[in-house]
């Protein structure tokens, strides 16, 4: 695999790597929302919300349209809804294998005065 595209698989993982990020494509999951909407819903200060939507534009993750004083924004392509939910498949998998770890532990009898 070129380096070129571990650089651009790294970028985009970068751009996702905050948690507020994330919250932001999964409220575009089910089609655009206005900045204001977006501040709304993730009960943030505006400029904060608008550093995060920066660094989303910047990545090409989401794209937004001005329509009279309001900004709207949209995922530019749905595949990345995809690799989210992906990812927290991944999540549930390997929690619910540490849940089972956890169980086996606590199932298993104590050294006897070693």
């Amino acid at each position: 695999m070129p380096d070129s595209l571990r650089r651009f698989k790294a970028d985009i993982f970068q751009a996702l790597a905050h948690p507020t990020r994330i919250a932001i494509i999964e409220l575009l999951a089910n089609g655009e929302l206005s900045a204001g909407e977006l501040i709304a819903k993730l009960g943030m200060e505006q400029a904060n919300v608008s550093q995060h939507l920066a660094v989303l534009r910047t990545k090409q993750l989401v794209v937004n349209r001005k329509a009279g004083n309001q900004v709207f924004y949209a995922v530019r392509d749905p595949i990345i809804i995809k690799v989210l939910a992906l990812m927290r498949r991944y999540f549930q998998k390997n929690l619910k294998g540490a849940l089972e770890l956890l169980n086996e532990i606590d199932n298993t009898p104590a050294d006897s005065g070693r």
